[in-house]
């Protein structure tokens, strides 16, 4: 696979536990996002700050600092965004390149092709799905995307990845939709077959 596969790098935020996948993780976001969340809680890093091209090569060398850490919790790195799986083939790559025993870990909205969907499947260990919410009227006025394909994108991933390996986050959404509608979210969710849920509140600042 070709070295010039590029990452967008906009920052690493190093040791964190508990918030992001397993163990102690770096989180490296990266631009590009095919959402536009009304209240995108990553809009003023991806307006602010410029991102920076890196090779995998690179991205390894940035993180390896904290590789005993990793390595001793289980923990790695979860790539974020914007939307990760926009680069599913620089996750290939990485994963090429970094070593085993790793964690790779994805945050994701799964507004992106089924193909990346699929890429990332075959490197990605643990998936972090925000899925905003799966009533499709909601789900479009607040994102502006296509909730079809999220909710064909989420069968993908629990028939191919299994619950175990998905984190499914239903947020609620002040002046978007209600307590009622996270309920109802999180029971059609079960009903699918996910297990691992994170009901939570947006808080704007």
């Amino acid at each position: 696979m070709s070295d010039t596969i590029l990452y967008p790098l906009l920052s690493i935020s190093r040791l964190r536990i508990g918030l992001d996948g397993v163990g102690v993780t770096s989180l490296i976001a990266g631009a590009g996002c095919p959402l536009r969340c009304r209240w995108c809680l990553n809009k003023k890093l991806l307006q602010e700050a410029p991102a920076k091209p890196v090779t995998a090569e690179k991205l390894i060398d940035m993180v390896k600092i904290d590789d005993l850490y990793f390595r001793a919790t289980g923990g790695g790195v979860t790539f974020g965004g914007g939307e990760s799986l926009l680069h599913a083939n620089f996750l290939l790559r990485f994963r090429e390149l970094c070593p085993e025993d790793w964690n790779i870990s994805a945050e994701t909205s799964l507004a992106v092709p089924e193909e990346n969907i699929r890429t990332a499947l075959k490197v990605v260990n643990d998936f972090i799905v925000d899925c905003k919410d799966l009533d499709p009227v909601i789900y479009r006025n607040y994102t502006g995307g296509d909730p079809a394909l999220m909710r064909r994108n989420l069968q993908i991933l629990l028939d191919e990845a299994g619950p175990k390996r998905v984190l499914v986050r239903v947020p609620l959404i002040p002046k978007f939709n209600k307590q009622s509608n996270q309920q109802h979210s999180a029971e059609l969710l079960r009903q699918m077959g996910f297990t691992n849920l994170d009901l939570f509140t947006y808080i704007k600042r």
